[in-house]
């Protein structure tokens, strides 16, 4: 149990270092809403910039990544970072 908590506390960290180019913050949103909403902000920004997408809806959390990788797009992390709260972090890829 402890190597699995420092592993999250590892990953979370290495994410700080990490340039985000835009944030989305769609609290209060739910499937399939927050990924329609995320793909047209990450339509919008450059290959190779960085999309961090907060969410507060649970299912999110699996099909945001989800659907990003079927559309080509490279998921680098998804870290609850709170109480029923997650960040999803993309790398624009197409």
């Amino acid at each position: 149990m402890l190597q699995h908590k420092a592993l999250e506390v590892y990953i979370i960290y290495s994410m700080r270092d990490l340039k985000v180019n835009r944030e989305l913050d769609i609290r209060g949103e739910v499937c399939p809403f927050t990924f329609v909403k995320s793909k047209l902000v990450l339509e919008q920004m450059e290959e190779g910039e960085v999309l961090r997408v907060i969410i507060d809806y649970e299912p999110s959390a699996e099909n945001v990544p989800k659907s990003m990788r079927e559309e080509g797009q490279e998921v680098l992390a998804v870290n609850k970072i709170g109480d029923n709260l997650w960040e999803i972090l993309v790398r624009k890829r197409k």
